[in-house]
């Protein structure tokens, strides 16, 4: 337990810190949730618009994991707002019991391309980053199809 609470006291004072030092309108990298479809998300600026995105997506039916690379435009007039275009790739293996949610779609695995587009908005002097956006995919290995429906409110912690 002692153990534990060290690692925590250490955490914290390490995002707080690089939080104190991040307060303007960008960030390098945050770590979140977004809303739709309940995914763990990162993300990661390597260039100043430029970021790569990770998304982690686990059920009861299987999971599914997306790469998305993204360029990020500033928006005049808005301090901290972007909208961001890009694309990428998915994997996902899903049960058998999928097929009680979606009868045409078979178990298995599922490999397919996405892309994305939204707006991305750094929260000025707080450790906070939201975005809203809409992650359309298509699936090519496994029974394809495609899913318009992914994306949705992200909120991250920048550090």
């Amino acid at each position: 337990m002692k153990r534990l609470s060290a690692f925590l006291l250490v955490m914290f004072s390490f995002f707080y810190t690089n939080a104190q030092m991040n307060e303007g309108s960008d960030y390098k990298t945050a770590l979140g949730v977004k809303v739709y479809p309940g995914a763990i998300t990162v993300k990661h600026f390597f260039k100043p618009n430029t970021a790569i995105e990770g998304l982690g997506y686990l059920s009861s039916d299987g999971f599914r994991i997306t790469g998305l690379y993204e360029k990020h435009f500033d928006i005049d007039g808005v301090d901290g707002l972007k909208w961001y275009v890009g694309g990428g790739g998915h994997l996902g293996i899903w049960s058998d019991s999928w097929k009680t949610k979606y009868p045409a779609r078979e178990g298995g695995l599922a490999i397919g391309i996405d892309g994305a587009i939204g707006l991305d908005y750094k929260i000025k002097g707080v450790p906070l980053n939201l975005s809203f956006d809409w992650q359309p995919s298509f699936n090519i290995i496994g029974y394809n199809y495609f899913e318009g429906g992914w994306g949705g409110l992200g909120v991250r912690y920048t550090f």
